[in-house]
């Protein structure tokens, strides 16, 4: 038996306990897009092509990236976070509200279905690194409704579009995508700008993976060590050198910018944010329970949205 076939039982018997429980509902069901398809098929990739997605809190979007048939991940396209809640920084404890920053894999036991927040999947916080932080914490999810304790809050439309390229491409034979989450998109301007700030060292760790990633088009094979992150190197020459060249370029980038004065900042969210054009509904008067279900409504009371149950 091939090691494709493989994969795809593991899936199926991955799946199977939840498709015992309950048939699965139509909406875990819904195909991809026919305009997402067409855009991975101009980038030379498809539905069952490994999948990776970036989480980036200071823009609130998400970026769908996939492996194409040279084996680089390109870029497919960005969703816009409706909610994400705490602040810029790494989350550390249960009920800290914050979202998670690192490396995250995802694999088809952490696919919700039946989730209380239309459709989601886990993150797997914690992971290695956080776990030898000493950060604690369970169901840190992407998931609908536009309100987030802890996780990242899509549009009912928005994630039951993530959730149906994660499940194609774990079907395709990929045994966990990848979510890199980070605080802000990892620019040299972005580096200097926070370079003040406490969490810099770890934001460092992370802009090293973000960089090795963009350079080399390769799935990041992360590890921790020394409660650091640890980024296994290419196994093609070409692109190692291609990620150390773009690592030094880099470096030398925010040093220059802190030379010529950058200004130095620090973050400050008092409750999280969203991407702009949801602010934008919001001052318009369209409610945070209608911009869940993608519609425009003024507010109305809704009893059953007040009090909602964990992801």
């Amino acid at each position: 038996m091939s090691a494709a076939s493989l994969r795809a039982l593991a899936l199926a018997a991955a799946l199977a306990p939840a498709a015992a429980k309950a048939e699965l509902p139509a909406k875990a069901l819904a195909p991809i897009p026919k305009a997402t398809l067409a855009l991975m098929a101009a980038k030379g990739t498809d539905a069952a092509a490994p999948l990776v997605l970036r989480s980036y809190k200071k823009e609130s979007e998400i970026e769908v990236w996939k492996r194409d048939r040279d084996g680089r991940f390109v870029y497919i396209k960005s969703f816009p976070i409706c909610r994400w809640s705490g602040q810029l920084g790494p989350k550390h404890a249960n009920g800290d509200r914050q979202t998670p920053e690192g490396f995250y894999p995802v694999g088809p036991r952490q696919m919700t279905p039946n989730s209380h927040y239309y459709l989601s999947f886990d993150t797997g916080f914690p992971n290695a690194y956080d776990r030898a932080h000493g950060a604690s914490g369970s169901a840190v999810m992407v998931h609908g409704t536009c309100s987030s304790m802890g996780c990242f809050a899509m549009t009912d439309k928005q994630v039951g579009e993530l959730y149906a390229i994660a499940r194609d491409a774990l079907k395709g034979g990929q045994p966990a995508f990848q979510l890199q989450a980070y605080p802000f998109h990892m620019t040299a301007s972005n580096m200097a700008l926070y370079r003040n700030d406490a969490n810099i060292d770890f934001w460092r760790q992370l802009k090293e993976g973000s960089v090795r990633f963009e350079a080399s088009g390769e799935l990041l094979q992360v590890g921790v060590a020394g409660r650091r992150y640890s980024f296994a190197p290419s196994a093609d020459a070409g692109r190692e050198a291609q990620a150390q060249a773009r690592l030094a370029a880099e470096k030398q980038r925010v040093a220059e910018l802190v030379r010529d004065g950058s200004a130095a900042g620090r973050p400050t969210y008092s409750a999280g944010g969203q991407n702009a054009s949801f602010a934008a509904l919001l001052t318009k008067g369209a409610d945070r329970p209608a911009i869940a279900l993608g519609r425009r409504r003024r507010w109305r009371p809704r009893r059953s949205l007040r009090r909602r149950p964990r992801c």
